[in-house]
């Protein structure tokens, strides 16, 4: 559980109401963003909802009810968390955004190439290009949902695109289960079938960047009884 001193206010307004909490700025973020394995608990200062957290007012229960939906302060705190806005102090906000940007430029570096020469950008010249365009990054968001943005921005100033790279696999039926979701969640499954020897096989395409992540994800979860090719190159 953060201090009190170290906490910011995140602050949901819904029907007319204001409702605040105190919370971890790193913890709130990182709980947004889909990270798993954050208790709420530790991401508030106090297990309270205020109607003015400066003046430590506290929001009546009546109203809880009638605009969240709930008296549970722990749930009603998840719902401010989740939907509201989170106030970062200048200093907060800029230490986030740094990080997000040498997530986004890492992520680019790792999936994407300039198409003349078919090799990756350096990390500085990616850096370089993002200060020219002036790329806002949002604290706010992931940085897998900005790539996609980032690029856009990058392309009038250096030669880049996304590289995908299409790859067969082949294994043993019983892996199927174990597999699917993972396969999915790497990138695009075309197509997949079973075989007369009830074997499955599956075409995906994923960023070229992740091939090694991929690769040891199959031998990992197959036990190295897996065939693999890549077709596109």
């Amino acid at each position: 559980m953060v201090s009190l001193d170290k906490a910011v206010i995140a602050q949901l307004e819904k029907m007319g109401e204001t409702f605040e909490i105190f919370v971890d700025p790193d913890l709130a973020q990182k709980y947004r963003e889909g990270e798993k394995g954050i208790e709420l608990g530790n991401i508030l200062a106090v297990e309270m909802v205020f109607k003015d957290a400066h003046k430590g007012e506290r929001m009546p229960s009546e109203t809880l009810h009638k605009v969240l939906g709930t008296i549970d302060e722990l749930e009603a705190a998840r719902i401010v968390l989740e939907k509201g806005d989170i106030q970062l102090t200048t200093e907060q906000r800029k230490r986030i955004q740094e990080e997000k940007r040498k997530q986004v430029i890492a992520l680019i570096v790792r999936n994407c190439i300039n198409p003349v020469t078919k090799t990756p950008h350096p990390p500085v010249r990616i850096e370089m290009a993002m200060e020219e365009a002036r790329v806002n990054i949002d604290p706010f968001k992931s940085a897998e949902s900005q790539v996609q943005d980032v690029i856009k921005e990058l392309r009038p100033l250096i030669p880049i695109r996304m590289e995908m790279t299409q790859i067969a696999i082949k294994v043993n039926g019983s892996h199927y289960g174990k597999l699917i979701g993972e396969c999915r969640s790497y990138g695009k499954v075309l197509r997949d079938e079973w075989t007369k020897g009830g074997e499955w096989v599956c075409l995906v395409e994923i960023p070229a960047g992740l091939q090694i992540e991929f690769y040891d994800m199959l031998n990992k979860r197959t036990h190295g009884e897996v065939e693999t090719k890549i077709l596109n190159h």
